[in-house]
Formats: C-alpha cells, structure tokens, sequence
C-alpha cells in the first residue's frame, strides 16, 4: 500500500472493495465498451475473478481505479490466439495484465502511474519474467512507451478491438526506470524550492521541544551560543536575530541606513534586487540605482565610475540572486568599498549556508534560516562589525541598537525556532554543501542541455544551490510547474515575478542526490 495526495493505492482485499471493482468492470466494460451483454444487477464478475490480484485506486473509500493481474494458465490470450507460446518469447514464469479500468472523471496521470507503480512492485515481488496483456488500440503508445511489444493479429469484436502484447525481463528494465520515478512520487515528496528547505530529523526534534521562557536562563545562554555560531559561519563580530522572514531583516538594514550620512548606491540584476530598492524608497533614503539584466552579472567598472561620479557613501547589493541563480562578485565589491571608504550592505539571505564566504568587512548583512541553513522558516538575522550607540530614532521592531542593548532578546522570540536554528548551525558544514551541490549542479545542468531547456545564468557566474530556467517554448511555466508537482517534484514558479516572466526556479537545499536529479530530468522529458 501507498499513498500519492488524497489517493491510497493498494492490493484489493475485502468485500467492499470487490464490490466496487465489479461495478466498475460492468461500467468499463459492458458500457463504455461493449465487449459483454447487459444485466440488471449492473455487475460484471470477471470469469478469472478468483485468480485475479486487482491493483486498486481509492479516494478515501471509493474505488476509482484498478487493473488485475493472473499467473495461472489458460490465459484469455490462449483462447484468443492458437499456439499462443509461439508468438511470445521464451520465460520462466509469466503472467497476464487485464482489466485495466479508471472511472472517467479520474482519468490523469496521477491515477495511472499509481496503479502501473503498484503493477510494477507487485510483478517484480512475485517474479514474473514475461508479462501479456491485450491492449485496447486507443492506448497502444501507452503499452509502447512502457515497453511492451505488439504480436499475433487483433482479437476480439469490432466494437471492441485488442492488441496481445508482451513485456519481457529486458524491457522491463524502460517500465523500470519509469516506475522508478513514480514509486518515488507517490511516496515522497522531492523539495526543490528555494525554501522552505526540507528539514533534518535531528533539527525537527529540536523544533518540537516543550517551549521554554525566552527570560529563563538556560535559554539566554543557548541564544547566545546561537548568535555566536551565526557568528562563527559567517566571519561577522556581531549578530541580532529576529522573528521574521528575510523581508523584516532587510526593513531592519534600511533602517540603519537612514541613520548613514551621504548618497548609497544600490545594485540590481533581479527580482530581489528590485525588492532592496523597493525598500530604500520606503524609507526615503538618498541613493541611486543601477539596474542590470536579469540574469547578467555586475559590470564592476561601470559600479566603480559611479561611486566616484555620485561620491558615494554606502552600497547595498544582493549577494545571491534566487530569482535568476546568478551569484554576484562579493569580493569585487569589497574591494571597490574599501578603496572608497563605502559601508558595505548585503542581502545574504539566500547565499548564507550554500557558499563558503566572510563578512567581516561588511557594515551590514541580511540573513535567514529557512532557506540554505535548513531550519525552519520565521528567524532573521542582520550581521555587523561596528559599534551600535543607543538611539530612540527608528520603530523599537527595526531598531539594532535596541536588540544590542537588550543582549538580543527586547521582545518575545520562539524558543522553539532559535533551538531548531542552533541545531542547524551546530552540524552544518558549508564546504560540504558547496562541493556537493557544485557536482549536482553540473549533472543537473547536462541533463538540460539534453532536453534543450535553457538556463538563464551563464556558468561563469551562477550560484551551485539556484538556477532558474528560460521560458520553455509555447510552454507556460505554470503549466509545466502543476504538471511536475502531480509527479512529486516540487519547483517554484507560483511567485508572481517568475508567473510574470514565465520561469521556473529550481533550487538544490538539503542534501539532494543525484538520482533525485536523474528522476527530475526523467520527468521534465516526459512532460515536454
């Protein structure tokens, strides 16, 4: 038994259940198809009832599809065509596909590669070498796609025409790889969102703690061990956290920008680059833009001549774009803000966890634990390297200084959150992160080019965790998007900015392998 949604997918065992499949046959195949006589009990028992294995479909209790499978011999094949051993190949133990039947207002793909996925196992249990099955000619690509071959001439009447088709132990190895990506799917859901990240065991048990007093003093001493952990990854002196998303970190970096005499400068080649300008209007600060295209990195020549043109003061860029995977040069722009004495301000949001990297030179740091670190969503954090006076300036939520001289904890925070995030931070290793998800990038990038699926960000300069992918021809990604999430594989296209522009990010959070890859590639090709 397996469950794919709101679907449970089984071996039919018990008298309700027998019921509905012989509804369900009558239905098939007395008047959809009218291969037998009408009755008014409105049942057809298939004469093979007793030796039949149905593989059945049910929403909650309803049966709304099942297929059958038999070993014992005479086939209905040996009734159909004389000599049947001499059309079909040589095995050691073989079996009969029949009855396959889902009820009309359930006919999708989810439904069917359930009941083949449950097919499959069954049949591989039991051993057979050799399957047959007599395939309605409406659905012959369908048998043929999953390997099985035609043979003999067509049986039955004119109303209702089969073809005999066999399946044999090498072929099978095709229904394999395809079943494969099914049992997978109606199994397990396989995250490539850019968060929220699927979660460890271990980070889980830490979340589901008793909640404890954020003024207790075995807390405020794991709190600070967790500031300084966050510390530790990232090279930063300082750190306040925050109970919010990556978008409260950012008001929160505005905000100490107000309090920046001179004109800023801020960089954008994406979407959250967009955001940071969006922010900055919002609290009127004095800067200018430059706005590059999506998917292309900075022109740092061009960023320099404007520091030098605008006298400059303050920069803010993002570091990792997730909206095109594009990463930008950290180390460039360092090197610019020190030469031009610039405070350096950063959106880490989705680099921090997936890209070995230093801030200890920046001014300002935005940071979050849902995405690459893994956690769970709703802690922010905002890093820096420079002393914090006290001030009643800005809103008490925005206000780092305020956070500073409360030793981090002005307000209530979530225990439950801050210990799932020390957890996190505890057995997170970035250069392993970096090196896997560098070699899954790779495969997952040939694997493309396969299927001639272009990616936006050019290698040269493309973060190993995020990519995000050209519009596929006349396909919208919404489409490709919903169709993917019935197989199991989760991307994100629902946000407006990539409905917008019809793209499809894919991100490699958590600890991804490569036949979770090779199974996405396997399903992209079946849809395009």
């Amino acid at each position: 038994m397996f469950h794919k949604d709101d679907l449970t997918f089984k071996i039919a065992s018990d008298k309700k259940e027998f019921n509905q499949i012989h509804k369900l046959n009558y239905e098939t195949f007395v008047e959809e198809i009218p291969q037998h006589k009408k009755n008014s009990s409105e049942f057809l028992i298939d004469k093979f009832h007793n030796q039949n294995t149905y593989i059945i479909c049910l929403k909650k209790s309803e049966l709304i599809g099942m297929i059958a499978v038999r070993a014992n011999r005479p086939f209905s094949l040996d009734c159909k065509l004389k000599d049947l051993d001499k059309h079909i190949p040589k095995y050691k133990s073989a079996c009969e596909i029949r009855l396959l039947s889902i009820k009309k207002d359930f006919r999708n793909r989810k439904v069917l590669s359930g009941l083949f996925t449950g097919l499959a196992g069954y049949c591989e249990e039991s051993g057979y070498d050799l399957a047959l099955i007599s395939a309605t000619t409406r659905e012959l690509s369908l048998y043929k796609k999953l390997g099985f071959k035609e043979f003999g001439s067509l049986v039955g009447k004119n109303k209702a025409l089969y073809q005999p088709m066999y399946l044999t132990f090498d072929s099978y190895n095709q229904f394999k790889k395809i079943t494969n990506v099914l049992k997978i799917n109606a199994n397990e859901k396989i995250n490539f969102l850019p968060g929220p990240a699927t979660v460890s065991s271990e980070v889980e048990k830490a979340f589901k703690m008793q909640p404890v007093s954020h003024r207790s003093k075995q807390f405020l001493k794991d709190f600070n061990t967790t500031r300084k952990l966050l510390c530790k990854l990232s090279g930063s002196k300082n750190v306040e956290i925050f109970m919010g998303s990556g978008t409260l970190a950012n008001d929160v970096v505005a905000a100490q920008i107000s309090l920046v005499k001179g004109k800023g400068l801020i960089l954008s080649n994406g979407h959250f680059g967009e955001r940071l300008i969006d922010h900055a209007n919002r609290f009127s600060l004095d800067f200018n833009e430059i706005n590059f295209d999506w998917g292309k990195s900075f022109d740092y020549s061009e960023i320099e001549r404007a520091v030098k043109k605008n006298h400059i003061s303050w920069i803010w860029f993002v570091h990792c774009e997730t909206s095109t995977g594009v990463l930008n040069d950290l180390e460039k722009i360092k090197v610019i803000s020190k030469e031009h004495s610039l405070k350096l301000c950063v959106d880490c949001v989705s680099s921090i966890g997936t890209y070995p990297f230093n801030l200890e030179s920046l001014y300002l740091a935005s940071g979050v634990s849902g995405k690459a670190l893994c956690s769970y969503p709703g802690v922010s954090f905002v890093f820096y390297n420079h002393e914090l006076d006290k001030i009643s300036k800005l809103p008490r939520y925005l206000d780092l200084s305020f956070y500073k001289h409360s030793n981090g904890v002005p307000f209530t925070i979530s225990s439950n959150l801050v210990y799932a995030l020390k957890k996190t931070l505890e057995t997170i290793n970035v250069d392993s992160v970096y090196k896997l998800n560098k070699k899954l990038m790779s495969v997952l990038r040939e694997k493309l080019s396969k299927l001639n699926i272009e990616v936006l960000s050019p290698l040269d300069h493309s973060c190993e965790s995020y990519l995000s992918l050209k519009p596929l021809t006349q396909l919208k990604s919404q489409t490709v998007g919903e169709e993917l999430e019935e197989k199991g594989f989760f991307l994100n296209y629902r946000s407006e900015y990539l409905l917008d522009k019809n793209l499809i990010q894919i991100a490699l959070l958590g600890q991804k392998k490569e036949q979770d890859i090779h199974n996405l590639f396997l399903a992209f090709k079946k849809i395009l």
